[in-house]
């Protein structure tokens, strides 16, 4: 009897044998004319379905040995991801360039507010806004916003974008517009900033974002997703009593939800995912300037938590970090390059969201946009 390939060999062959297809691999849709287009190929590969691979489940946090950090740009409108093997230093892949690109990913031929989370399965979940806010500009549309400004405010974009992966190079992609798949919401202004989470009394993936009326009116909404993550197949429903935008929730003993009012971020907790949140008047972030894009990840190993926030306000703009033991006493790191936390070959990240990796995870990722890290 012959022995098992090594798991190793047989990620390394496997990678070898789809890198000159996930080099060329093209979304359905090309960049229309003026577009930004990557200076590179993004490296993924969108396909119609997924085949889960079998025992698929999520890693348990020892097995886990890095992050995984998405977030996007303004200048091109699309999503970069970046990895670290001790959660400080981060490194750019794709050598800088997008991974998504968010003119052949979007409605409006622009992503912004990209979250990626785990869910049980062990699929990785992205979730993005569906907007150019430079759209005019770019050539993709003949007025500033798809609708009147007077009336529906900046944006007035309605589509999420949603994507799933288990190997984070071969992704199914969805555009789902919320108004058309759900009129009883009325005219809404815009939806934006999705996350996920799992929701463990349904067994199904949350999917929680804003949706703004009258254009002065925000408030976060959630929806549980379909299994392939290509739908909404619930009515998005008011999360009550927090009167915020860009939530991010963790489940730490009980709901931990981060949010933005007034352009700070605040904190909120509720023994359940959707409702009966009690929120904290303090701002959490040390800034005085705006700030917003508020998501928690887990350091691994220990039992502090790392907020991570976007200094929109700062000139240049750039990412700012705390962390605590218990959501209420906060030691503050600085900014991206300022202090502890690390970029070591990018700038000026944006609203960005952070996972966990296998070292096999890290491995593999690392060969295949051929980025050398320390990884022993």
């Amino acid at each position: 009897m012959s022995r098992p390939m090594p798991r190793r060999l047989f990620a390394l062959l496997l990678l070898v044998a789809l890198w000159p297809a996930a080099l060329s691999a093209q979304t359905s849709a090309a960049p229309a004319a003026g577009a930004s287009a990557p200076r590179r190929p993004t490296g993924i590969v969108i396909v119609n379905e997924l085949t889960k691979p079998v025992l698929a489940r999520a890693p348990a946090e020892q097995d886990l040995a890095g992050y995984l950090m998405v977030y996007f740009k303004d200048q091109t409108h699309s999503a970069y991801l970046a990895v670290s093997r001790d959660g400080y230093a981060f490194t750019d892949l794709n050598g800088g360039d997008p991974v998504f690109d968010g003119a052949a990913l979007a409605e409006q031929k622009g992503v912004r507010d990209p979250h990626i989370s785990r869910g049980p399965d062990g699929a990785f979940y992205l979730a993005m806004t569906d907007l150019h806010i430079f759209g005019k500009r770019a050539g993709f549309r003949e007025t500033e916003w798809q609708r009147p400004q007077e009336s529906y405010g900046w944006g007035n974009n309605r589509a999420l974008v949603l994507m799933k992966s288990w190997d984070l190079i071969h992704w199914t992609h969805a555009i789902f517009r919320v108004d058309t798949a759900f009129p009883e919401l009325g005219d809404i202004d815009c939806a934006w900033a999705p996350e996920t989470t799992y929701d463990p009394v349904a067994g199904k993936m949350v999917v929680y974002f804003t949706i703004r009326y009258g254009n002065k009116n925000a408030n976060i909404y959630w929806a549980h997703a379909d299994v392939a993550f290509t739908k909404l197949e619930t009515t998005p429903k008011l999360i009550p009593d927090i009167g915020g935008i860009d939530a991010d929730l963790t489940l730490v003993g009980a709901w931990q939800m981060f949010f933005v009012a007034d352009a700070k971020i605040r904190h909120a907790s509720s023994p359940r995912i959707t409702d009966g949140y009690t929120a904290f008047s303090q701002r959490i972030d040390p800034e005085t300037v705006p700030t917003e894009a508020p998501n928690v990840f887990k350091r691994l190993g220990t039992s502090t938590y790392v907020l991570m926030y976007d200094v929109y306000g700062a000139r240049p703009n750039n990412m700012g970090f705390s962390e605590t033991e218990d959501f209420v006493t906060w030691r503050h790191l600085g900014r991206f390059n300022e202090g502890a936390m690390k970029g070591t070959n990018f700038q000026r990240p944006k609203h960005g969201a952070v996972t966990h990796l296998t070292l096999d995870e890290l491995r593999a990722v690392a060969e295949h946009w051929q980025v050398d890290l320390k990884l022993e």
